[in-house]
């Protein structure tokens, strides 16, 4: 039983590189849309203070309006761009219409807020568009859906032309957000508010604009997500149960860190995928992705409760 765990699984690594990178690399994948999805909670949370529960259906909502629009006959991109300024709309409806008469309130009454936007969401959703699944208009929106050979070693390793047009998006994507956050004035007021909030909202901070802003920001990632896990299993409402192994990631990462959701994201990704492979499927029968990260996730906040990148709070008395 010792050798099954502690020799076996590393034996099979190095007996086949080919299938252990095959591995890695669709881990790595899974890795990096569980990374976007928390960079929307954290994006929140740094600004507000508010976790998102309506992140996992903003992504829902947001792939079957694109792909609503276009059943409608509206092209592609023309598409996008509308479903874009569908999710500023939500956003700025968010904050005027739930967020702005809660200012003040108990951190509790928020997150029932968020609740309450998910269930509005769901019912909105399927009233709308139906709750059949759909099909991502991978084709028109040009995202190719080949696949490349390689054979490091003599061995086999498939890489899927969407995947890496997955992860050059995200990084890109990631890489843009940072930049945004880093160099421009709104960018830095998001990063003011998340340092300290009382001292950012009394040098003139709108903490109003922030919160749209950061919303909007959630939605745009929200809809790269979508289209990312649509194009790979459809689209419909169970990807709001994918959308919430971004939990795990948090508590790994830490709420407040862009850099903890990025390497939390990509650590969960790996780790499950290795896990299910070489332990999980010889050992435990297999469908260990289902709760791996949450169990990883616990260990971690057994020792470090502000996760791996977050903060330590020290409290004197």
């Amino acid at each position: 039983m010792l050798r099954d765990i502690f020799i076996t699984p590393f034996a099979d690594m190095i007996e086949a590189p080919d299938f252990f990178l095959q591995v890695l690399w669709e881990g790595l994948v899974s890795g990096v849309l569980y990374a976007l999805i928390a960079l929307g909670f954290v994006l929140i949370f740094r600004s507000s203070r508010i976790f998102n529960f309506a992140q996992g259906i903003m992504v829902v909502f947001a792939a079957l309006t694109l792909v609503g629009l276009h059943a409608y006959g509206i092209p592609a991109w023309i598409a996008v761009a509308l479903t874009l300024g569908v999710m500023f709309v939500l956003a700025v409806s968010i904050e005027r219409i739930v967020l702005r008469p809660l200012v003040g309130q108990p951190d509790i009454i928020l997150f029932m807020a968020t609740i309450g936007i998910t269930l509005f969401l769901i019912g909105g959703g399927e009233i709308i568009f139906g709750g059949e699944n759909k099909v991502m208009i991978t084709g028109e929106l040009g995202i190719p859906t080949g696949d490349t050979v390689l054979e490091p070693q003599g061995g086999l390793l498939i890489l899927q032309h969407l995947d890496i047009t997955v992860v050059v998006v995200a990084v890109l994507l990631v890489a843009a957000l940072l930049a945004f956050l880093n160099y421009t004035q709104m960018g830095r007021a998001i990063r003011a508010l998340g340092d300290d909030h009382q001292a950012a909202l009394s040098v003139g901070i709108s903490l109003q604009t922030v919160w749209v802003l950061v919303w909007f920001i959630a939605g745009i990632i929200a809809l790269v997500t979508g289209i990312a896990w649509g194009a790979r299993a459809g689209v419909s409402f169970a990807l709001e149960v994918i959308a919430f192994k971004a939990l795990p990631v948090l508590m790994l990462g830490g709420l407040e860190s862009i850099t903890g959701a990025i390497i939390g994201g990509l650590m969960i990704g790996v780790l499950e995928k290795l896990f299910e492979i070489y332990w999980g499927q010889p050992l435990l029968g297999g469908n260990t992705e289902t709760w791996f990260a949450f169990v990883l996730a616990l260990i971690v906040l057994l020792f470090r409760p502000q996760g791996l990148f977050g903060e330590r709070i020290i409290e004197r008395v």
